[in-house]
């Protein structure tokens, strides 16, 4: 394993960490979606480091893609309504 490489898992690793903090501690519904599904997008990258390419593709297109999306449009819908479901009565 050359030295760039294990530069580049590390940076990895500290992104990883860094989103996933910054996902749990985000005030605004729609910035944390976000985040995730960037989250699932590198987490796609470490199981292809891993060389698991199928873990890498479900990742990618379920938990990035179909999890993302479903997120968003919940986000929005909740938007509309006027806030979040304990706000209201």
């Amino acid at each position: 394993m050359t030295p760039d490489l294990v530069l580049f898992d590390l940076l990895l690793i500290g992104a990883l960490l860094a989103l996933a903090s910054a996902c749990l501690f985000s005030a605004e519904l729609q910035r944390a979606v976000i985040l995730f599904i960037v989250f699932g997008l590198l987490l796609t990258l470490v199981w292809a480091r891993l060389q698991a390419p199928d873990v890498a593709l479900a990742e990618a297109a379920i938990g990035a893609g179909l999890s993302g999306a479903l997120l968003l449009a919940a986000a929005r819908r909740l938007a509309r309504r006027g806030g979040r479901p304990e706000d209201r009565p």
